[in-house]
Formats: C-alpha cells, structure tokens, sequence
C-alpha cells in the first residue's frame, strides 16, 4: 500500500503480475441485509440470513426457520448454527424483532426507508461496540474513509434514539459511533449480488459487507482487476456459498503500477459514471478513459481545438484540465488570444474563493459570458 497523488492510499504491484492471479480474499468484517425491516423487498428472490445464498421459493426439507422470531430463513441446520454464534444471535434476533414491532415499526416507517437498512446495519456491527471485543477490529473500521455529514449526523441521532436502548450495558454505542458507521458504511461497503441470468429479473443488492483491505482498491473506469462473488457458486475451487470477496487481476501488471478495480459496472456513459462517482464517492475521476473523452467532447464542440480547448476546460467544475491547458500551449495559440485567456482564468480563480454574493455572482456571469464570447470567436480557422 503506497500514498497516490490525488488519490490518496492505493496498492501498487510490489512485482509483475500475472493475468487471472488472485489478489486478495478477505472476509467480510461487517455482513448486513439490504432488505428494509419492515417494508417488504422489490427481489424476486428470499435468501439465508447467513450466507445469503437464495433459497428455493417452496421451503424444502433443509431449510430452517428462526423459531424465536419466525422472520428470518436458513438455507440448512449448519448455516443456522453458525448465526447463532454469529449474525443471528439471541440478542440480534431480538433487538430486530423489537425494531419491527410498535412502537419502534411506526417511527421507523416515518422516516426514510433507508432508516430501516441502516437499522440493520448497526444491529449487525453491535459486536464492535462491546467492550469485551477485539480493539483492533473497530480500530481497523474506523480508520477507513469517510467522515460524517449534517444528513448522516441526523439519522445518527434518530437511529441512536431507537436502537441504544437495545444494547447491553456494557456496549459503547453514542452518536458520534453511529454517525461514523454510516459515514463509513456509505463509502466502503461493498454489495453483494443476485447471480447473473441472461433470462432472469433485474439484479439486486441481497446484503451489503465491508471488507477493510478491499477498501483500499482505488477506482478506474478501465480497471486492471476485477471483483468476483462467489455467494452462489457451486465451483469446487471455493468454499460454496462464501461471502469472501475476491479480487482478481483481469490483465497483467507491471511491477509499480496501482492495481485498481471499478465501482461499478464499466459499460455505463461517461455523464452516468461521473455523476455517480461525484453523488457517492465525492470525486471526479481522471483516468485515462475520462480524460480521453473529456478531450473528444472538447474537439466536438470546437472547430480549432487549439484556441478553445483551455477555455472549454474552464466550464468543468471550475477545475484547470492540465492536458488541455498543455496542449494548448503545445500550439502556440497567438498573443492576444494568451492574455485574454489568462486574464480570465485569474478573475475566474479569484472568484472561485469568493463567497456567493448576488454582487460575485453578477460579475461572475459576466465573466461566463465573456469566456463564452471568446469561445464563439477564435472557434473558427
């Protein structure tokens, strides 16, 4: 793991590797459903609480019941022992059943439904806030990214309302932990699909899970290695049903490159993957394919890349595009279209740390319409 310019912490290859090797396989430190508490799911499917494999849609001879709350389902006898111990346990099945009955349902069901989710959530990370529990496992949660907001710190404070008054005495749950949960939650977790049918329903998230190594996979919208689920699988090479994450390289890798993975399927558009990396994720991606169509939309729109290219890249967030500000020096555009240029872009910077003032916000139309005017002007050779 190295620091990465504008990135942050990344894995970068310590030596060559091969296309096809495995990474990583981690297990998950925190493992929840995605299914609301209280309203009922938009998945076709039903799943163990445990493993999350789907169940078949007639219960059959191996499948288990919770006979404590009759609201949960286990694909067989083993997967039920082992939430007992675990995901499922006396507390957890009755702190859940205690947040789908009155009066608890009906606060719950006039919030949000993502309310009822992030129930689940922090019912199922309760382990990490006992104090008899491994320090180092809430260490590792809380150190990766991600820091609350106004919107979280609200939810944190209804869902600590509702839910601390289930916890054991000695569990250290407050505010501020819930709020970090779901701050956390909300950039690392990773989702768990249904499996793929040419022929079957829409995919759906069934659970969600945080894998601490595998968080620190940086995105690229042409990743080098790719994430495989095997909650379905059958393959004798892999624990059937395994919940692990694995992350395997899809090319090969030189020695000191990042190996990175993407956040989402790659076939989306460039406005749909920089929408949602900015709504989610809080950043804009610069890989090569991003930037590749960045400047493609650049050369589109302008007759004489040369002269408009910089000017274009102005409009993007109010951010300085390097490579178009390079290739456009690379041109040598003429003097007078220089100082125009970088008189602008000075007048703009300095209005970037203005506050919003209808004054600032005057002056900086006036600066809009100017770069569009001097746009328009040298777009033709």
């Amino acid at each position: 793991m190295e620091q990465i310019p504008g990135k942050g912490r990344g894995l970068v290859a310590s030596q060559p590797l091969k296309a096809g090797q495995i990474v990583l396989t981690e297990s998950p430190l925190i493992l929840y459903s995605a299914s609301p508490l209280l309203t009922p799911s938009s998945s076709p499917y039903t799943y163990c609480d445990h493993c999350f494999r789907i169940l078949p849609l007639t219960h059959n001879s191996t499948t288990v019941t919770c006979p404590s709350c009759s609201n949960h389902s286990f694909c067989s006898q083993k997967c039920f022992s082992l939430a007992l111990k675990s995901s499922h346990s006396t507390w957890v099945c009755k702190a859940l059943m205690s947040l789908q009955q009155h009066p608890n349902s009906t606060l719950l069901q006039q919030h949000p439904q993502e309310r009822q989710v992030q129930a689940r959530l922090i019912v199922a990370s309760h382990k990490l806030f006992l104090h008899n529990h491994t320090p180092s496992e809430l260490d590792t949660f809380l150190s990766l990214h991600g820091t609350p907001d106004d919107a979280i710190l609200d939810a944190a404070n209804f869902l600590h309302s509702l839910i601390s008054p289930l916890f054991p005495p000695q569990a250290q749950l407050s505010v501020d932990l819930i709020a970090q949960l779901l701050a956390k939650d909300r950039l690392n977790s990773f989702g768990l699909m249904d499996p793929y049918s040419p022929d079957g329903p829409q995919r759906s998230i069934k659970a969600y899970a945080i894998y601490p190594k595998a968080t620190f996979f940086n995105h690229d919208c042409v990743p080098n290695a790719c994430r495989f689920d095997y909650v379905d699988s059958t393959n004798d090479d892999y624990e059937r049903n395994s919940t692990d994450i694995v992350i395997r390289l899809i090319e090969d890798v030189d020695e000191g490159k990042e190996v990175c993975i993407s956040y989402f399927r790659i076939g989306r558009d460039y406005c749909t993957r920089k929408r949602i990396l900015m709504e989610d994720y809080g950043f804009t991606c610069g890989c090569d394919r991003c930037t590749l169509k960045l400047i493609g939309m650049v050369k589109k729109t302008t007759v004489t890349f040369h002269t408009c290219g910089f000017l274009a890249s102005m409009f993007v967030r109010g951010r300085i595009v390097r490579e178009l500000w390079l290739l456009c020096l690379q041109k040598m555009m003429c003097h007078l279209m220089f100082w125009n240029v970088t008189s602008v872009v000075i007048l703009r910077l300095m209005l970037l740390n203005w506050p919003l003032t209808p004054i600032s916000y005057y002056i900086s139309s006036l600066v809009e319409i100017y770069m569009l005017r001097l746009l328009l002007s040298f777009s033709i050779a």
